[in-house]
């Protein structure tokens, strides 16, 4: 069973690839004499791997109903 359900990882998603945009369009800005810097690029985009990955795994969760598994047998000729 996933930690994360497949909406939340898609909603965390979505917000790391809005923060991307907005890193984009303007890493730093001033307004007087307050100084914002927005994150690090590298950081966000290391975030959107992990969402991305947490999503493939709720999704797979859904279809197949659980992670795959895998049987190891030893044949022995008595």
């Amino acid at each position: 069973m996933a930690i994360f359900t497949k909406e939340l990882c898609q909603q965390k998603l979505n917000t790391w690839l809005a923060a991307e945009e907005s890193v984009a369009t303007g890493q730093s800005y001033q307004i007087g004499t307050r100084m914002l810097t927005r994150a690090n690029l590298k950081e966000i985009r290391e975030e959107m791997e992990y969402w991305g990955k947490k999503l493939a795994e709720a999704e797979a969760e859904e279809k197949a109903g659980g992670r795959n598994r895998l049987f190891h047998f030893c044949p022995r000729d008595v």
